[in-house]
């Protein structure tokens, strides 16, 4: 069968989107594995900013999430905030992409988020095992990193100004919806 995308094709923001939103199972329909081995750090994460869009356009908070093989690079799991969408209370990016990848061994995995992992997601990471975390925005939050760090996983800083300036708008827009998202509506009485 003959994929979409192969080591000719431009790694466009149009080809980027694409990824982003196709189901992770058909992802194998879509990318070659040289076109897969070829996507940089900074791609991931952008497509990890793509499905951040995806739940500022729902009307949730805009975090993504991507998390891949690390020999491969072949995408595993991807995912975005859906706590207002599916009024579910703990739906972040991370915990999202998580369950698209199932029930794998994560420890040769690398996730890449689009905005720094809060207590729950951060935890998460380190008892799944993932090797490797990359932060695409210290900028409007950070805090876990060094924890991560002290349970042994890689981090990296990957800042992406468009996400950057997505989520510093978002938290602008709907402070409260952000705080519901960091500490629960009980933080909202407060």
């Amino acid at each position: 069968m003959k994929v979409l995308f192969d080591t000719n094709t431009d790694k466009s923001e149009a080809a980027l989107k694409v990824i982003a939103h196709m189901p992770t199972l058909s992802l194998a329909v879509l990318m070659d594995s040289d076109f897969t081995r070829g996507l940089t750090d900074a791609e991931f994460m952008r497509i990890a900013v793509l499905l951040a869009q995806k739940s500022y356009d729902e009307g949730g908070c805009p975090i993504g999430a991507v998390i891949i093989d690390n020999v491969s690079r072949k995408i595993v799991g991807k995912g975005h905030n859906t706590l207002v969408q599916e009024d579910h209370p703990y739906n972040h990016g991370e915990t999202s992409a998580m369950r698209d990848a199932g029930r794998i061994d994560f420890s040769q995995t690398t996730i890449f988020t689009t905005l720094s992992p809060c207590d729950v997601c951060a935890t998460l990471i380190y008892m799944r095992g993932f090797s490797r975390v990359v932060v695409g925005d210290i900028t409007n939050a950070a805090g876990n990193e060094a924890l991560l760090r002290e349970k042994g996983i890689d981090v990296n800083i990957l800042e992406d100004k468009q996400g950057v300036k997505l989520y510093g708008q978002f938290r602008k827009e709907k402070p409260e919806q952000d705080l519901e998202d960091w500490q629960g509506i009980s933080a909202l009485k407060k």
